[in-house]
């Protein structure tokens, strides 16, 4: 058993030779068979062991245990106790989740005080083989009948070549006891109930299916890479600066799978997908669709990605001036009376000086805003103007206009100015504006 362990650990690059690591320990069998798996192949390893107070005077025996265990062995031992009730009381979650949440915060911020390399779980087979079921039950795509990863960030899994049984045949042949958590033994969770209940009856029926299941999550996983790189030619194909074109991605060998792979690093669920999927072709432009904090914007024949930020707050401009609006944007507003030509770049305005009254404001677009674009006869909303230059829905949603103290539109940021205030043969005083975005700063999507 500890070849295996020692070839599954190279063939997945999971250790090296002089590197430090936590293994995380509480005191069952499995945590136990991995600290001394790890201290027998010559591994530098510390122990971590989490008391979450859920299960009173055994919480404490675990930690005695563990505490015994570690000097027995000569193994520093970092111990951490947890108000369990009371942080998913707080943050609204499952207790499981909540002693989830709480561990993994705990085992990453020691791995940096300490400067370890990894931290190891115990994880075994017969665990994947269980995450793998949950997986299917929920109706998981391709990656979820991979499993358990052996390598997750700095999460490592020496184990997973292991089943639980020869765990317990390494511990005694070792003489190794350990302690059992009364809670694994209660049907009570999905986990257990799998654990307890259906894999039992499985084995019942055929003897090799945990085996089985094992064995098909390392095909599966074989199959991912080629998987991923289809997905990733197909990326190439049909998406350019957040944007899906449709019918390229109608062109691909699986659209619905490479929609949902494109989706999901978006934070679409399946589900969603799924959704949006079933009505690519048949909704008509300007349908939403909203996955915190992402909008999917239909937009002709695309498909837009973008963050749902609210317009910025109006800014009020009394006087000529420099304005600073952010680390991002400030707008320069200044008479110019010699020689000042119309401008024709998108975010400088020249405007008929005389024809305009302070305060000026802007802010993004509303409903029902209009203005006469300057070299158009009439009266347009801002909203049909847009949608005549084609402008997509995270450009009409971010546009900026220019107001005057009367609350006539004399700017269409970066598009046209008004016809009222555009500067004709008989300007005497230029207002020039200018909306300078330094987008070298420009977060990116």
């Amino acid at each position: 058993m500890l070849d295996r362990v020692r070839q599954y650990i190279d063939r997945h690059k999971l250790l090296h030779s002089g590197g430090k690591y936590l293994v995380t320990l509480s005191g069952g069998a499995d945590s136990v068979c991995l600290l001394r798996m790890m201290l027998t192949l010559g591994y530098d390893v510390e122990a971590i062991h989490c008391n979450f107070r859920l299960r009173g005077e055994e919480s404490d025996r675990d930690e005695k245990f563990c505490e015994l265990l570690c000097d027995k062995l000569g193994v520093a031992l970092h111990r951490v106790h947890f108000d369990t009730r009371e942080y998913a009381l707080l943050h609204n979650v499952s207790i499981e989740m909540a002693a989830r949440e709480l561990r993994y915060d705990y085992f990453e911020r020691l791995r940096q005080t300490i400067a370890a390399d990894g931290i190891l779980v115990a994880h075994h087979r017969d665990d994947n083989v269980e995450t793998i079921l949950l997986n299917m039950i929920r109706g998981t795509g391709i990656r979820g009948l991979e499993g358990i990863k052996p390598l997750n960030g700095h999460i490592i899994r020496p184990l997973l070549c292991l089943s639980r049984e020869e765990i317990l045949s390494y511990l005694a042949d070792c003489h190794q006891d350990y302690i059992t958590d009364s809670s694994n033994l209660v049907d009570d969770v999905q986990r257990n109930k799998l654990r307890l209940n259906v894999i039992p009856q499985l084995k019942a029926i055929i003897p090799s299916a945990s085996e089985g299941i094992d064995t098909t999550s390392k095909h599966v996983a074989e199959a991912i890479h080629v998987y991923d790189d289809a997905i990733s030619r197909g990326i190439d194909a049909c998406v350019h600066d957040n944007v899906i074109d449709i019918e390229q991605l109608m062109q691909q060998p699986s659209p619905e799978a490479l929609l949902y792979e494109i989706l999901s690093r978006y934070g679409v669920t399946s589900g969603m997908a799924q959704q949006i999927y079933d009505n690519l072709l048949t909704s008509m432009p300007g349908k939403l669709w909203h996955a915190e904090p992402y909008i999917i914007a239909k937009d002709r024949d695309t498909l837009i990605i973008g963050r749902n930020t609210p317009p910025p707050p109006p800014l009020i401009i009394p006087e000529c001036g420099k304005y600073i609006v952010d680390d991002l944007v400030n707008v320069n507003c200044e008479l110019c009376t010699v020689n000042c030509q119309p401008s024709t770049a998108p975010y400088h305005a020249t405007l008929d000086a005389d024809k305009v009254r302070f305060p000026l404001t802007i802010r993004g677009v509303m409903p029902g805003d209009r203005f006469t674009p300057y070299g158009m006869k009439g009266s347009k909303l801002v909203s049909d103007y847009l949608t005549d230059r084609k402008r997509n829905y995270f450009q009409r949603c971010r546009q900026l206009v220019m107001l005057d103290a009367t609350g006539t539109i004399l700017w269409l940021i970066g598009e046209r100015v008004a016809a009222q205030a555009a500067i004709t043969d008989h300007t005497i005083n230029v207002l020039s504006v200018r909306y300078i975005i330094d987008e070298s700063n420009s977060p990116q999507e």
